[in-house]
């Protein structure tokens, strides 16, 4: 059953962006590490040479911000204003590599994108130099975040809108978020806080670590597992299994059923609670 759990989770994986990252944020030099459930991924320093960008931009409420094809960790803080602060450090072995790399600020007041140049951007000279990425935002809450392409860690703070990250080479963490959530292709450990259920629940699918969903709210929803190698707990009341019940495919109705709450696809332990529960 194993084996076909592991085979299943094989070939979701195919699907996923992680491959693109590499070849997005033009990564020439890489030093992997293999990432544990409970463990951080991204324990790599700035190298010796490196340039920063600081710069300020007005937002307005239910702004998009995107970042992309970022090559190091992305941290997002966020707070009840209507500006996003935009820290960017990149660092290289020699000032040369520097020039290679380079990370694109779009911004409008609807729109705030941060994200690696593309191939297709400049001729293809990136080959070679290795230039390490920090991405640190502090932005509203009242946001409609994507993340995408991240050889890194991400964290992100409350955010009273959609959630959607994908194709991460590391650990993730989501203080809270409002709405929609849709968490896919990531490697390394999921936590997520959910502060209120919104009509099209939450995805969480082809995550290869233990995924931990907690809820601030009495949640009612309706719960649907499949394709998870690990052992599944729900700490949570009033859960009515429905259909047959196995580890890792199974259908339940929590309090008295609502939001769809899918998770699949999973390398990993997942556990459902609400907040404050003991880990």
């Amino acid at each position: 059953m194993k084996t076909k759990l592991f085979l299943l989770f094989a070939i979701l994986a195919v699907g996923l962006s992680i491959p693109r990252l590499t070849s997005r944020a033009h990564i020439a030099t890489e030093q992997r590490e293999r990432v544990h459930e409970d463990g951080e991924s991204d324990s790599r320093g700035d190298l010796a040479e490196r340039d920063e960008i600081n710069q300020t931009y007005q937002l307005s409420g239910g702004a998009r911000v995107e970042v992309s094809g970022i090559n190091g960790s992305v941290d997002i803080e966020t707070s009840n204003t209507n500006s996003a602060q935009v820290h960017i450090i990149r660092s290289a072995n020699n000032r040369a590599d520097l020039e290679f790399h380079k990370i694109i600020i779009e911004q409008a007041p609807d729109r705030l994108v941060v994200r690696g140049e593309k191939d297709n951007e400049r001729r293809w000279e990136g080959r070679g130099h290795e230039v390490h990425q920090r991405v640190m935002l502090s932005i509203p809450r009242q946001v409609d975040l994507s993340t995408s392409g991240v050889n890194g860690r991400v964290t992100v703070g409350a955010i009273d809108g959609p959630v959607k990250l994908s194709g991460i080479n590391g650990r993730v963490s989501v203080a809270q978020a409002r709405g929609y959530s849709d968490i896919s292709g990531i490697n390394g450990r999921v936590e997520i806080t959910i502060a209120q259920l919104g009509d099209r629940g939450i995805r969480v699918s082809g995550i290869n670590g233990g995924v931990d969903l907690k809820f601030a709210d009495d949640l009612n929803a309706d719960l649907n597992v499949s394709g998870v190698n690990g052992n599944v707990s729900t700490d949570v009341p009033n859960v009515t299994i429905q259909g047959k019940l196995e580890r890792s495919n199974f259908r339940a109705r929590i309090g008295s059923g609502g939001a769809p709450v899918t998770v699949s696809g999973v390398n990993g332990r997942v556990r459902l609670s609400r907040v404050g529960a003991a880990g």
